[in-house]
């Protein structure tokens, strides 16, 4: 194995991992069956908190709070106590979606997508969230992912996994709302592998999972391919920098639509793991709420 398992809590979609180096601990998602998973980088068991909706990314606001994006909205989190309270609607009168990929901009903006939970086409959307404000970017989309941002905040980056298509956008680095139009980043269609979640390091090196391909995949700020990390589980969702330095990386996975032999031909299926690699990394920010 080219990684260590970090949690062998077997998630049906793991996703959403995000770090907090204030107190060494990673979060990530179980988003079909509710759960909010949390484990110590530094060891320990993983601790489960049964959400009651599904729920897919989180961020850090302050010390004492965290923002949670669920399938009805963006929720305000206590730290200390796993309780949740509603901040702002989001979606929550159509039961057909949920959330899905999120992630902070320089600025302290969130994007999120939002899709169908059958992954119907067309149904989702990806949203820029700043300062109370919630504005629609993108409509139309399958299944969002890969959201996410140069170090400066002039370029975001997304996805439709349906289509399979990475592109970039050019960004007001104080806002990070869009200027222009997207333009193609990374053509993925015909490849082994659909393009999931992603994260940008220090350098503008894009490191994106390969769901189906069983490896992250990192990309210069031009496009081009630069390495390929295996993965020990096919389905390979999300990838996020953690550790003091940020110069660690782990991965989620999924189990999701997968047979009973191919469960048994992937037994990993559904752990997060920490790859074995050194990477450039950074936290990501707080968000402004």
């Amino acid at each position: 194995m080219a990684a260590s398992i970090l949690s062998d809590e077997a998630c049906e979609l793991g996703e959403g991992p995000t770090y907090d180096p204030a107190t060494d601990t990673l979060y990530w998602f179980d988003i079909l069956n509710s759960r909010l998973l949390e484990k110590k980088l530094s060891g320990g068991q993983t601790r489960i908190h049964q959400l009651g909706e599904m729920a897919s990314a989180i961020a850090t606001i302050d010390g004492e709070r965290q923002l949670l994006l669920t399938e009805t909205g963006l929720h305000i989190r206590d730290a200390a106590t796993g309780t949740l309270k509603l901040h702002m609607s989001v979606e929550a009168a159509n039961a057909g979606t949920r959330s899905n990929d999120a992630r902070v901009h320089p600025c302290g903006a969130l994007w999120f997508g939002t899709m169908g939970k059958k992954a119907e086409a067309g149904a989702g959307a990806i949203y820029w969230f700043f300062r109370g404000e919630l504005r629609l970017l993108l409509p139309a989309i399958s299944i969002p992912n890969s959201i996410c941002f140069s170090p400066d905040g002039k370029t975001a980056y997304y996805t439709d996994t349906a289509v399979n298509l990475l592109y970039r956008l050019d960004c007001d680095a104080d806002t990070g709302l869009p200027l222009g139009e997207p333009k193609l980043f990374v053509d993925r269609r015909g490849d082994r592998g659909d393009i999931d979640g992603s994260v940008v390091d220090r350098d503008g090196v894009l490191w994106n999972a390969s769901w189906g391909g069983g490896r992250v995949d990192a990309y210069a700020p031009d496009g081009k391919l630069l390495r390929s990390v295996p993965v020990p589980a096919v389905q390979a969702s999300c990838p996020a920098f953690v550790g003091a330095a940020a110069d660690r990386m782990v991965v989620t996975s999924a189990a999701e639509g997968m047979s009973a032999k191919a469960r048994r031909a992937d037994p990993h299926a559904g752990k997060t793991f920490l790859l074995d690699i050194k990477v450039n990394g950074r936290h990501e920010p707080n968000v402004l709420i």
